[in-house]
């Protein structure tokens, strides 16, 4: 046995009981100290010891409630202290970037949005620390004890070394964006792809809540998955994402920014759809959408309205997406698979293509149970990020920090 190796062990159980214990708490609250024994399976002693810890932090308080069928007097219970901790959701997206103040019960306190150009002449990294200082400036009065910055953004991603490889439409080259901005703050720092993110709201806040296996499939801007396994986000400490969305399909297909040619992503993202209706309507003057901007949302109208091109168009995304997910069916084997997009306004037209794939290429025994939904939230905004420090606490990663002061 390697002796060297125990106290880390140690660590790493007092760091998971702690997670165990906050998250009953966060669930079942207001709970006995008792109830709190039984459902994490830990001595009353461990239970006893791991509370005052957390009630000395101000991050639990205890409160009177009366329990189920009791006539006696009301018990002490547990729940969650989060008014006077605060931390950054911050997400990054195409031409904006969103900062958003939240408390430990993922409350939004204040939000700002800010231009994120593509082009500047300051690099990206030196723009986004100075946005945040900014923030902190602003709102000053607002702020309590701040535990941790969290980030989504889309792109090429490291989550476990906060390192974006590549940003969609931004000259980025290996920007160390988790590193940096903990320097500047000293604080923890989460950063992880948006729709990973996503998903993991999901699972915690949303349609997926409960689920110990699912996949979630985004059709934006760009597109991309999401795994949930076990519970768990997939590799959520690594490239969580399945970049699915950087598949190619055609060899000789259109540029990706990824630099491939033929991505998944070049023919069924939302941009790309657009371009394919646009070039289409060119040799159909008559069609009605000219009589309108083309956008997802008239696209969406017209093709629940019968319009052909319309329809045909997005059953083609559909079609390709659902060859995607046959394949990852038939790896995962899933309880549910959600669909996020601006895509799902059609969703009679967009689902059933996607479902009607499925069926046909993967397992039977895999594919006839699946439940085909949309997420909860059609827009996430800075709520995936939330999640991420939700799901750090829940694992006592963050939670050990704050207890330590």
């Amino acid at each position: 046995m390697n002796l060297d190796s125990q106290p880390g062990h140690i660590d790493q159980i007092k760091q998971t009981n702690a997670g165990v214990v906050y998250r009953l708490i966060d669930l079942y609250g207001p709970i006995s100290r008792i109830e709190l024994s039984k459902r994490a399976q830990l001595a009353p002693a461990s239970i006893t010891k791991i509370v005052r810890e957390m009630l000395e932090a101000h991050l639990v308080q205890e409160t009177e409630f009366q329990e189920p069928g009791s006539r006696g007097r009301p018990a002490i219970g547990l729940i969650l202290d989060t008014e006077a901790w605060h931390y950054l959701a911050i997400r990054l997206h195409r031409g904006e970037m969103t900062i958003t103040l939240r408390d430990l019960s993922s409350r939004s306190l204040v939000e700002d949005c800010r231009p994120l150009p593509a082009a500047q002449e300051q690099p990206l990294l030196a723009y986004l620390i100075k946005e945040v200082d900014a923030f902190f400036i602003r709102h000053q009065q607002k702020l309590e004890r701040l535990t941790a910055i969290a980030i989504t953004l889309p792109g090429l991603i490291n989550a476990a070394s906060g390192v974006v490889h590549r940003l969609p439409d931004y000259d980025v080259q290996d920007m160390p964006l988790g590193d940096t901005l903990a320097a500047r703050t000293g604080l923890p720092v989460f950063v992880q792809h948006d729709i990973s993110a996503w998903t993991l709201a999901e699972s915690l806040f949303g349609a997926s809540r409960g689920a110990q296996d699912v996949i979630q499939i985004v059709i934006d801007e760009t597109v991309g998955a999401g795994v949930i396994s076990g519970g768990k986000l997939l590799h959520k400490s690594g490239r969580a994402l399945v970049e699915i969305g950087h598949t190619q399909i055609d060899p000789d297909g259109k540029q990706c920014y990824c630099g491939n040619h033929g991505c998944l992503e070049t023919v069924a993202s939302t941009g790309s759809l657009l371009t394919l209706v646009a070039q289409r309507l060119a040799s159909q003057p008559e069609n009605a959408l000219h009589q309108q901007a083309l956008t997802l949302e008239s696209l969406c109208t017209a093709a629940q309205a019968g319009d052909r091109l319309s329809h045909d168009a997005i059953v083609s995304v559909g079609q390709h997406i659902g060859r995607m997910l046959a394949m990852m069916v038939n790896i995962f084997n899933p309880q549910q698979i959600l669909i996020g997009s601006p895509l799902n306004q059609a969703a009679d037209v967009l689902f059933p293509a996607v479902s009607r794939t499925i069926y046909q290429q993967a397992l039977p025994a895999y594919s006839a149970r699946i439940q085909l939904t949309s997420t909860e939230f059609r827009e996430p905004g800075t709520l995936g990020a939330a999640a991420l420090v939700k799901d750090a606490l829940y694992s006592g990663h963050l939670l050990v920090k704050l207890l330590q002061g």
